[in-house]
């Protein structure tokens, strides 16, 4: 029994040692049910994903209900990493999708799974890079957490009826990374010149952004500071900023911060 148990821990390990392909990040956010988590773990490992993060979670990841749905894939759960907001599970990542089936009042470019291997072509970036955003089972994905991708992904499906389980989005979507992971396009990207900034490096540039506006009495309006917030970030959240443009960002801060 203990030579199957630490043969058992060792699985994650072994399989991604194993594999070839450069995989993303799979991202659940504030995922209620134990079965749940644990289908969708089972899904990723379907797919040849192994890399699954958490954000306050309503169960343990590793519940024996979890653990038992997941049908072998437990080696997933118990590497998973769990985080407290999404912006600490994506503040390492370079670009980030979020599942949605529905229009939003956050503006940003959609894709379908279908596009997916052109988009990832175009961006030229690792997989592990990357990172999907899945909404809860009641609620999704807030508008505050939709801010923080660069993109939303959707399935297409019969217009009429969108509806899809936490596990089955992870299962659709897993495997349209899956095709391209597998595809000899995808092991033919280039890495691109400039080197995309992470999304804690952008975070960081905003928080000092609007510390300095605040400072500076640019917020003056206490009930307007919120919106006013939010778009200013979206200027920089909705373009591909490199880690070179943040540091020019940060140059010109200081520069107009001085005394």
């Amino acid at each position: 029994m203990l030579k199957n148990l630490i043969k058992r821990q060792r699985t994650l390990d072994d399989l991604k040692h194993k594999s070839s392909l450069d995989m993303p990040v799979f991202i659940l956010v504030r995922p209620q049910l134990a079965e749940n988590i644990g289908m969708a773990a089972r899904a990723m490992m379907n797919c040849g994903i192994y890399d699954l993060r958490v954000v306050s979670p309503k169960v343990s990841v590793t519940d024996e209900k979890a653990l038992s749905a997941s049908s072998g894939a437990d080696a997933i759960l118990k590497s998973a990493k769990v985080f407290d907001s999404v912006d600490e599970a994506v503040s390492d990542l370079k670009f980030v999708m979020a599942t949605t089936a529905r229009s939003r009042e956050v503006a940003k470019p959609v894709i379908t799974t279908c596009q997916l291997d052109e988009c990832l072509n175009t961006l030229s970036l690792p997989l592990s890079s990357v990172g999907v955003l899945f909404g809860c089972e009641r609620t999704g994905l807030e508008n505050t957490e939709l801010t923080l991708a660069d993109i939303l992904l959707t399935v297409p499906l019969n217009f009429a009826h969108t509806s899809l389980n936490l596990s089955q989005a992870v299962l659709l979507v897993g495997y349209a990374f899956f095709t391209v992971m597998s595809s000899d396009a995808s092991n033919k990207a280039e890495t691109p010149k400039a080197e995309p900034a992470t999304k804690g490096e952008i975070s960081a540039f905003l928080n000092k952004l609007n510390l300095t506006l605040t400072q500076k009495g640019y917020y003056s309006a206490d009930d307007k500071r919120p919106k006013m917030e939010n778009n200013l970030n979206n200027i920089f959240l909705q373009r591909q900023l490199s880690s070179h443009d943040i540091r020019t960002l940060h140059s010109v801060l200081r520069f107009l911060t001085k005394k």
